[in-house]
This record gives C-alpha cells, sequence and structure tokens, in this order.
C-alpha cells in the first residue's frame, strides 16, 4: 500500500514538474510573439517605477517601444537587436544594439528544459493580476548562488504579468507587475515616439563590436552561468558641471556576460586611471562590486545573491599574453 502511495507521489510530482516546464515554455513563446500593451511597476525595497510597454510582431520584426513614466522622460524604440533610445532633456537619440534578452516580459532567455539543472520547477497557486486569471510557476535554486522566482502567467496566453524575485528566506526581494495589460489588438501608432519631430536632435551611435577577452579567466562563476556575450564599447561620461565648457569624455570599456537562462551577471573592464574608491552596493536583486585589479577597474553586476559576486569578484584573473 506505502509503495502505491509512494509511486503516485512521484507520478504526481512528475507530472507537476512537466507541466511546470511547458508553462514556462508557453511563458517563453507568449512574450516574443503576443501583441500587448500595458503599464508595469518594478519595485525594490522602497522604489517604485512605473513603465509602459507596447509589444508588436509584424511578420518576423518584433518591435517594442518602452516609456519610463516617472523621473526624467525616456523611451526606447526596439527593432529585433536595434535600440533607439529618446533623451529629450538633451534632445539626443542613443541607437544601440542591446545586449542581453532578459527584459520583462521576455525574462526567460533559456529553453526551460536547461534551467531545470539549476533551479526546481513547480506549479505554484492560481490567483489574479491586473484583473485576469493567471497561474503561477515557481523557480526554486538548487543552491545559494543564485535567486528564487515566482511568474505569474495569464491562464489563457500564458504571458507574464508579474516576476517575483525571492531570497533565500523566500522573501520578495523585487518584482515587477503589470497594473494594467490590453493582450491582442494593439494600436500601431503607440509604438512610434512621442516626442514628434526629432529633426535636429543629435543621433549618437554607440558602438559595441564583438571582442575576444579570453585573456580574462573567472573560475568562480557559479555553476550553470554561461559566456553569452563579449564586447567592448564607448561610453560617454558626462561633463562634470551643466558649464558648456566641459568636456565630454569617452572612454572604452569591455564587458563580458554571462546568464544561466533567467539571471545575469556582466563584469566590466576598463583602464582603471581614475580616482575610485572600491566596495559593494545592492539595489533589490541587483549586486554590484568595484575593485581595482592591477592596471583595471572592474565592475561586476548581477541578479544574484551578494555571496555569488564577491566570488565572481575575487576569481577574477589576467593571464599573461
Amino acid at each position: 500500500m506505502l509503495s502505491a502511495y509512494a509511486e503516485g507521489t512521484d507520478t504526481a510530482k512528475v507530472t507537476d514538474k512537466q507541466e511546470a516546464q511547458a508553462l514556462l515554455k508557453k511563458i517563453q513563446s507568449a512574450a516574443q510573439k503576443l501583441n500587448y500593451s500595458g503599464t508595469f511597476i518594478y519595485q525594490q525595497s522602497n522604489q517604485i517605477r512605473t513603465s509602459r510597454i507596447t509589444h508588436v510582431l509584424e511578420g518576423r520584426n518584433e518591435i517594442e517601444k518602452l516609456e519610463i513614466l516617472d523621473g526624467q522622460p525616456r523611451e526606447y524604440i526596439r527593432r529585433n537587436e536595434d535600440v533607439t533610445c529618446y533623451i529629450p532633456e538633451t534632445k539626443t537619440k542613443l541607437v544601440e544594439k542591446r545586449v542581453t534578452q532578459d527584459a520583462f516580459p521576455a525574462i526567460l532567455a533559456a529553453l526551460p528544459a536547461d534551467l531545470t539543472d539549476y533551479y526546481d520547477v513547480k506549479m505554484g497557486e492560481t490567483g489574479r493580476v491586473a484583473g485576469f486569471d493567471c497561474q503561477a510557476v515557481l523557480l526554486e535554486p538548487k543552491d545559494n548562488m543564485r535567486y528564487g522566482y515566482k511568474l505569474w502567467a495569464e491562464k489563457n496566453t500564458g504571458l507574464l504579468l508579474r516576476a517575483q524575485t525571492l531570497n533565500g528566506k523566500n522573501e520578495i526581494v523585487e518584482q515587477i507587475s503589470f497594473t494594467q495589460i490590453g493582450i491582442g489588438n494593439v494600436d500601431h501608432n503607440h509604438l512610434k515616439s512621442s516626442f514628434g519631430n526629432t529633426n535636429g536632435w543629435h543621433v549618437e551611435s554607440s558602438v559595441m563590436n564583438p571582442a575576444n577577452l579570453n585573456e580574462w579567466t573567472v573560475t568562480g562563476m557559479p555553476v550553470g552561468f554561461k559566456k553569452v556575450r563579449e564586447l567592448k564599447r564607448m561610453v560617454t561620461d558626462a561633463p562634470a558641471s551643466n558649464n558648456a565648457v566641459s568636456q565630454v569624455t569617452r572612454r572604452e570599456v569591455s564587458q563580458l556576460v554571462f546568464s544561466d537562462g533567467l539571471a545575469a551577471i556582466s563584469i566590466f573592464i576598463e583602464p582603471g586611471s581614475q580616482s575610485r574608491t572600491e566596495g559593494s552596493l545592492q539595489q533589490g536583486a541587483l549586486n554590484i562590486v568595484g575593485k581595482r585589479q592591477g592596471d583595471y577597474w572592474l565592475t561586476i553586476v548581477g541578479e544574484v545573491p551578494s555571496a555569488a559576486i564577491r566570488q565572481v569578484a575575487n576569481s577574477i584573473e589576467l593571464k599573461n599574453k
């Protein structure tokens, strides 16, 4: 009798895991292929930011507009991999390629089956988000080098409506949630820039080039984080004051990007000529470490617990050429 019960329990677990993986697959596909438009809030500790997103798939072209609704106005319009950022206070359009493919609600970069190596995936409860019936799915980390996640998907389409990041105590570290969302018919006019005529605006191209950064090794990267991008980019520093005479400085920064398919860790490398103070900082789920290493300054940024970022930071080495 007991063995039959155990078998039934095991079968239920397998079925639950399969259902959870199927839902993750649906979440991943819905964010890329559905048309939707809505407002979401991003909440970390005592900070809240509001944004509006409009997403359309036209044939093979994915077009998306993200408007930052709090603080200084910002708009990002993405067509496939090309992103234009509108900065009205300086009448600037910044054109660049997107580096990672993990922006809400398209936060899943990996195949759901791959995530099960590092997370226990299971179905959660049902509930309502922004007026829609949702099914939650849980991703519980198998080690202390990553956070857990609770994702709420709209029952019919699978579109992700809420994502919660959880620490080891199962406390919410940060969350992103739609407060209003329309799925299906989207007015394509909403994809146009809100700033009307931008003739005369300064256009700045953020040059990003693939790079070979094999001289840098990282021995303490948490299991499952694979290198997904190596690049070099020019970064523009704003003038130190409002004085127009102040020189705008540009510097080259190298970037290594690692991901486990859900969370990302970036290592930024630049010549260490500037005077900076070493230290660490936490913003919601994001942990940041800045440190000097020989002639270089390293900034390590990741959506992982502080212990993981410290482990990575302490394991970066520059091989002698």
